[in-house]
């Protein structure tokens, strides 16, 4: 089974700012987390559909070097701010094999659907500071306006069976600003 941590999603959360820290390093549900800290939670979703992910996401997954799979990304909003810019990978076979009922998400939170499941294990959290350099920070400053030039991320795998899926979420500005 690949290693989700590579040397580029194995910075040590240590490096990002004090305040966000817990944020990234939590392991329990982040949506559970965000609905008690901002009582106007809601996941705005941008798309869903085929697309091939990154490589580093191919890897982390053990897929093939072209094989698609189902990309959702969302923003986590308290009202009409954005929190948090998530961004998941599931292929093909993890839909037709455990992670089913995921086609079918819309707006609701992908997490409290994976945290419910007692059967669903989540793999080890690795963490990242994008750049603007980086797809996901290119992604994230699309969905939700200008944001800082580094944001921190971090992903996990989860997974049921044989079946594996990857969620990535980016940390914004206004999740570091709720904790100082």
């Amino acid at each position: 089974m690949p290693h989700i941590a590579s040397h580029r999603w194995g910075q040590p959360a240590c490096q990002a700012p004090r305040a966000l820290r817990d944020w990234l390093v939590h392991t329990g549900s982040l949506t559970i987390r965000l609905t008690a800290r901002f009582p106007q939670f809601r996941v705005c979703l941008l798309r869903q559909h085929w697309a091939l992910p990154n490589r580093d996401e191919l890897r982390a997954l053990g897929l093939a070097r072209r094989e698609m799979a189902m990309v959702r990304d969302v923003v986590l909003m308290s009202g009409d701010t954005p929190l948090v810019f998530a961004h998941s990978v599931m292929p093909r076979q993890a839909l037709f094999h455990g992670f089913g009922r995921l086609r079918q998400q819309g707006c609701r939170s992908l997490g409290a659907t994976l945290f419910a499941n007692p059967k669903i294990r989540r793999g080890k959290l690795a963490f990242r500071c994008l750049d603007r350099h980086h797809r996901l920070h290119a992604a994230t400053e699309a969905a939700v306006g200008r944001v800082p030039a580094r944001l921190w991320a971090r992903r996990s795998r989860f997974e049921l069976g044989q079946s594996r899926i990857l969620v990535t979420e980016v940390m914004l500005p206004a999740v570091l600003e709720s904790m100082t």
